[in-house]
């Protein structure tokens, strides 16, 4: 029986999410792409334990999450069954609704059937009553945004879950949602944007906007899909998501310019006494909106490595321009 490590809250940076009274890890575990149906589940026992060991208390999830779709959640609810049902309410458990999950018009989108719908098959396959955090996962152009917000508020209302919050929404899409919600009397407790050094589009007014209205950020992708790390410095790996199948990067996103700039920036990060993935880390923590960054894993040495980042968060302004040097060459 897992018994979780008692100095686990010692080491592991904590911050306010935004305008609300939750507090959540500066790191993140996501659990994306290597969590699914076709993972041994001792593996991913092995990382979620770890994770929690040092003080990672949220574990973020979506119904689409695999593969295949929704395995993740049922090897979720597996471990959450198996080992961390003394801890649920250490834990911050979100999840989303919002990409293809079954076949026919009300599997996908933002319908308020759908995404009650889908809320309710992922309490099923994780074995809870409520998740933390409710997502809508993206915009919907064909549904009015007042049904997709009355679907979170309604999920709130009903108890299964205690937040709410958007993904992938623009800045100006998130204005008009969070001014929804607050209409409905809920506030919006936090966007999951991709950002990175190599995708900074968050830059052009999202965080703006999420600090005016008082929401946290939780970025994904901080690593751009392994781009900013060593992985691709002498070509592409078999066993890399780019020599693999993965969704989410092939080996024609694995450009020269790229890898000669993680390079670079391989060079600064030494120099700070960091690995390239933990300056990467550093660099989206060190914004004032991001609240956490959310990190995948395939194995325990990733995660131990990543939390590293967490030694040194400050740069200077040399380096700062240094950085954007680099990425405007």
């Amino acid at each position: 029986m897992y018994t979780a490590n008692k100095d686990r809250y010692e080491t592991m940076q904590y911050k306010r999410c935004g305008k609300s009274g939750l507090l959540l890890p500066r790191i993140s575990l996501g659990l994306w792409q290597n969590f699914g149906g076709k993972v041994p589940l001792e593996t991913s026992r092995e990382m979620v334990c770890a994770a929690f060991d040092a003080g990672i208390t949220h574990f973020d999830l979506a119904n689409n999450y695999g593969p295949p779709a929704g395995s993740a959640e049922e090897t979720f609810g597996k471990l959450l069954k198996q080992d961390l049902r003394p801890y649920r309410d250490e834990m911050v458990i979100s999840t989303k609704a919002g990409y293809t999950m079954w076949p026919g018009p009300y599997g996908d989108w933002g319908s308020r059937k759908y995404m009650l719908s889908s809320l309710d098959q992922s309490l099923k396959r994780m074995g809870l009553d409520y998740v933390d955090i409710f997502y809508h996962h993206r915009p919907d152009p064909q549904t009015p945004m007042e049904e997709s917000m009355d679907a979170l508020a309604t999920a709130l209302r009903q108890g299964k879950c205690l937040y709410v919050g958007l993904s992938n929404y623009d800045a100006n899409q998130t204005k008009q949602a969070v001014g929804i919600l607050k209409q409905m009397g809920v506030h919006c407790l936090i966007h999951q944007p991709r950002y990175s050094m190599f995708d900074r589009w968050v830059e052009n007014g999202l965080y703006d906007v999420l600090k005016e209205e008082g929401v946290g950020a939780i970025a994904f992708s901080p690593l751009a899909q392994g781009l900013l790390t060593s992985r691709y410095f002498n070509g592409i790996p078999a066993d890399s998501r780019a020599g693999g199948k993965s969704v989410s990067l092939d080996a024609h996103r694995v450009t020269p310019e790229k890898v000669e700039k993680a390079k670079k920036l391989d060079q600064l990060a030494q120099a700070r006494g960091q690995s390239l993935a933990q300056m990467a880390l550093a660099w989206v923590l060190e914004k004032e909106q991001t609240t956490s960054v959310i990190i995948g894993a395939s194995k325990v040495s990733q995660i131990k490595e990543n939390l590293d980042a967490l030694n040194n968060l400050v740069f200077s302004a040399d380096e700062l321009s240094e950085i954007d040097r680099i990425l405007g060459d």
